[in-house]
């Protein structure tokens, strides 16, 4: 008995700190994650949550074998309400993740009939004329509310749109799109590279294997909206008088769209261009890989996008050409349009983009050669 009673006493405290660890480290993640707008790393968290969930549960279930019944009774009412907590967190985190941790962004124009009307981060893009608007990109699944309420304080209707586009296929700019579609009932156009992304809920060949099973968990899959239309590199898109070019910049997906589109305020002729991304996403999580057939790709990327006279910068993220600089700017500004004109910005995020990506390849081509 002298042996036993240590031993016990050692398996309570065993018990009681894997308890208490356990819902001190959930609590950390829920609090952590609700400060993280990137989905990604929420994802990483829910798994680690899922991992404790787990380990919790398996010491529940060995206090259930090795104590008396009453403790038995206590322990359940633990798992119970552990269960029911973790529930809860997962519909709250599939809720924020929906929402992507995005905040409303005051809508504003920025020159002529070209309008901000996205989030704080994840940009949309209203053109407007006499017969009807076009809107550029849905942001997350849980930001269609906040775009329709942007259009209508600029004085404008959601059911005026007749045309939806894209940047491109990801979840936190497409999947917006369906519910955006049903809301308008304006037809969309897809570029042919993106289809079968956008067809599947935001799962495709290029992304992650991790990436695509939680597209077919649920857990980051977006409804898929009707496509009406596919277009090709240099497709002109025309509503009355407005008028833009789609040019096919793959790489981040293999129909990634930067748009460009003339635009006239006052007695100014300017060109804005809104670029998809330039970002590298890699086909492999551990040891980067980048095929044959991405570098072609951001190599014509790079080129097509030089290739264009920019005035104003815009892009699918606001941090990409720095939006809350510009609005602050704009404040102040006797010519609220003159602080996007930012040629030399756009030019310096394109080879910003393109040092990383050259680095990138070198890395891959070191590691190659040790192999």
């Amino acid at each position: 008995m002298a042996t036993s009673s240590p031993n016990l006493s050692k398996k309570k405290l065993l018990l009681h700190w894997t308890l208490g660890g356990a819902l001190l480290a959930i609590l950390f993640i829920v609090v952590l994650s609700l400060f993280l707008a990137n989905p990604s790393i929420r994802i990483m968290l829910v798994l680690v949550l899922a991992s404790l969930a787990g380990a919790v549960t398996a010491r529940f279930i060995y206090a259930i074998r090795s104590h008396k019944r009453l403790r038995h009774k206590i322990w359940l009412g633990f798992l119970t309400s552990f269960t029911v907590l973790l529930v809860f967190l997962s519909i709250k985190w599939k809720s924020l993740s929906d929402k992507g941790g995005q905040l409303r962004q005051e809508p504003f124009c920025i020159a002529g009939n070209l309008y901000y009307v996205g989030t704080n981060e994840m940009t949309s893009f209203l053109l407007t004329s006499a017969k009807g608007h076009i809107l550029i990109d849905g942001g997350y699944p849980g930001n269609t509310d906040m775009i329709i309420k942007n259009i209508g304080i600029l004085g404008f209707k959601i059911t005026d749109v007749k045309i939806l586009l894209n940047s491109h296929a990801h979840f936190d700019h497409a999947g917006g799109l369906a519910a955006l579609q049903t809301a308008s009932g304006a037809e969309l156009w897809i570029s042919e590279g993106d289809v079968d992304i956008i067809k599947a809920g935001g799962a495709g060949k290029r992304n992650l294997r991790l990436m695509n099973l939680l597209v077919y968990s649920g857990l980051v899959k977006y409804p898929a909206p009707r496509i009406d239309h596919r277009f090709k590199d240099g497709t002109k898109i025309r509503l009355d008088s407005i008028e833009l070019t789609a040019h096919i910049t793959p790489g981040h997906t293999p129909g990634c769209t930067s748009w460009a589109i003339p635009i006239t305020d006052g007695n100014k002729k300017l060109l804005a261009v809104s670029i998809g991304s330039l970002t590298l996403i890699p086909s492999s999580l551990f040891g980067a890989k980048y095929d044959a057939e991405l570098q072609k790709e951001f190599t014509q990327s790079f080129k097509t996008l030089r290739s264009l006279p920019a005035d104003i910068f815009l892009a699918s993220h606001a941090s990409f050409f720095n939006m809350a600089g510009k609005i602050k700017a704009r404040d102040t500004s006797t010519d609220r349009v003159e602080p996007f004109i930012d040629r030399d910005g756009y030019f310096n995020y394109i080879d910003n983009a393109e040092k990383k990506y050259q680095k990138e390849i070198k890395e891959q081509q070191l590691r190659q050669s040790k192999n």
